[in-house]
């Protein structure tokens, strides 16, 4: 069976056309990957607040640690 570049075998051993996706089809798969997106980003938004809040922290730490020594 030759295939043309628009379709392609399925497990069932038809043939698909790949072209003949439904709107919602699209706008689904799109939507999936605009979510997965946004996942990712909020994920870097967390981490960069994560790294941001443990510099605060260590220095807050030493500042401490200073204040302390002082008073000694």
């Amino acid at each position: 069976m030759t295939t043309s570049p628009t379709t392609t075998d399925t497990p069932g051993g038809g043939e698909m056309d790949l072209h003949r996706y439904d709107r919602f089809d699209v706008a689904r798969i799109r939507q999936a990957d605009l979510m997965a997106d946004a996942d990712a980003a909020a994920r870097a938004r967390r981490v960069v607040a994560a790294r941001r809040w443990a510099r605060r922290a260590e220095r807050a730490t030493r500042r401490a640690a200073r204040a302390s020594a002082a008073v000694r």
